[in-house]
C-alpha cells in the first residue's frame, strides 16, 4: 500500500536520484536570491541543488547520517549558502528562526532501499533494521518484543494489512523458537503463512514492512510535528510544499492545511467561542506527476504535492487531534513489552 497502492520495494533502479515533482515544487516555493529555504528531507540533495541554483540559501536537514555525510561536498562548494543539519525535520524550528519556504519530501529514499544492510527492503537479505537515524528501536526489536495486540494495531493501521492479526500471532509463535533477525526471514515467514495468489501484484509482506518502517521511525508523528514547526518558522508569505507518497501521509498534510486555512469556524476539537484566524492559505489542490515523469521516474507514480502560503496570523498550538491518529505503542520505549504478554 506504500504509495497509493504501489510496492515500495519496487522503487530505486535507474531513477533513484531523480527528485520527484521538482518543477512543481520549485513553482510552489518560488525561491529567489536573498531568501532562505528549509529542505527538511535532504536525501540525495535534489531539491537543495535546484533551490541553490535559484540563488536562495538552504538549511538542509536529514536524520540519516549517511545522507549528511554524502552532502558535505555540496555544502563546501556552496559558498556558504548551504548548511547541513543532522536532525529530524520535526525539529526544524530549533535550527532556523525564520524562513521563506519549507519543503518536505516524505518517506523512504530509494538510496535507503538500495542498501540491504539498512534492512528497509526484502528485495535482498539484510538485518531487520529500518532505522533512518541508525539509532534507537529497530524493526527486529519491535517484531521480537511487542505484544501481539500491539503488532496487530501497527500492521493494521500503518500498513492497512487485512491479515494483521493472523500475521501478529504467527510472529509470536515463531519468535519464541527463533527470533526474527533478517528481512528475508520475516518476508518468507509471512508469505508462507498468508500465501500468495498468482494475481497478487505485491508481495504479502509489503504492508507489514511498510508498517514497521513507519512505526520504527515514527514517520506520521514526525510529519505532524514538522508541519507545526514549519508554521512557527515561516514568514508571512512564506511557502510550504510537502510531497507525500501514500495516503496516510497525504491525509495528515491535507487535514493540516484545511485546519490552518479555516478561519470562519473554529476547529471541531475546540469550543466555538475560541475565534481564530487562518495561519495558511491553501495554494491549489493536490498535484500529481504527469505520465512523462512517471515514465522517466517510476518512484514518482504515487507522489502528491500539497502547498500552502503562510499568513500574518500568529502560529497556533500544535493539536494532534486534527489528524485523527490512533493510539499506538510508544516507538521510543524499547523493551517495554515482552514476548508472550497480551
Amino acid at each position: 500500500m506504500a504509495g497509493y497502492g504501489d510496492d515500495p520495494h519496487a522503487a530505486g533502479g535507474p531513477a533513484r536520484h531523480i527528485p520527484v515533482l521538482l518543477a512543481e515544487v520549485l513553482e510552489a516555493l518560488s525561491p529567489g536570491a536573498g531568501e532562505l529555504i528549509v529542505d527538511g528531507t535532504f536525501g540525495a540533495g535534489g531539491y537543495t541543488k535546484a533551490i541553490l541554483a535559484s540563488g536562495a540559501s538552504v538549511v538542509a536537514m536529514d536524520r540519516d547520517p549517511d545522507a549528511i555525510a554524502a552532502g558535505r561536498v555540496l555544502e563546501q562548494q556552496s559558498g556558504g549558502k548551504l548548511r547541513l543539519v543532522q536532525a529530524p525535520f520535526s525539529t526544524l524550528d530549533e535550527h532556523v528562526e525564520s524562513a521563506d519556504g519549507v519543503v518536505l519530501d516524505i518517506g523512504i529514499s530509494s538510496m535507503q532501499i538500495d542498501q540491504p544492510e539498512r534492512g528497509f527492503s526484502f528485495r535482498a537479505d539484510g538485518p531487520l533494521d529500518m532505522r533512518m537515524a541508525q539509532a534507537g528501536l529497530s524493526a527486529a526489536d519491535v517484531v521480537n518484543s511487542f505484544k501481539v495486540g500491539d503488532l496487530a494495531r501497527i500492521f493494521g493501521f500503518l500498513g492497512e494489512e487485512r491479515h494483521a492479526g493472523r500475521i501478529a500471532r504467527m510472529i509470536e509463535s515463531r519468535r519464541e523458537k527463533h527470533p526474527f533477525e533478517r528481512t528475508l526471514d520475516l518476508a518468507d515467514a509471512i508469505e508462507t503463512h498468508v500465501g500468495r495468489a498468482p494475481k497478487d501484484k505485491i508481495h504479502p509482506a509489503t504492508r507489514v514492512f511498510q508498517a514497521l518502517r513507519i512505526f520504527v521511525n515514527d514517520e506520521l508523528g514526525e510529519l505532524a510535528k514538522a508541519l507545526f514547526a514549519a508554521e512557527r518558522v515561516l514568514k508571512p508569505g512564506g511557502r510550504l510544499a510537502v510531497v507525500t507518497f501514500h495516503s496516510l501521509e497525504d491525509r495528515i498534510v491535507k487535514r493540516f492545511i484545511a485546519d490552518r486555512a479555516d478561519a470562519a469556524t473554529g476547529s471541531r476539537h475546540l469550543p466555538e467561542a475560541q475565534a481564530r484566524t487562518a495561519t495558511f492559505k491553501k495554494a491549489g489542490g493536490g498535484v500529481t506527476p504527469d505520465e512523462a515523469e512517471i515514465s522517466a521516474n517510476p518512484r514518482a507514480r504515487s507522489a502528491r504535492l500539497r502547498a500552502a502560503i503562510r499568513t500574518e496570523a500568529p502560529p497556533r498550538a500544535g493539536d494532534f487531534s486534527i489528524f485523527g491518529l490512533p493510539k499506538l505503542p510508544d516507538p521510543k520505549l524499547p523493551g517495554a513489552d515482552r514476548p508472550g504478554e497480551r
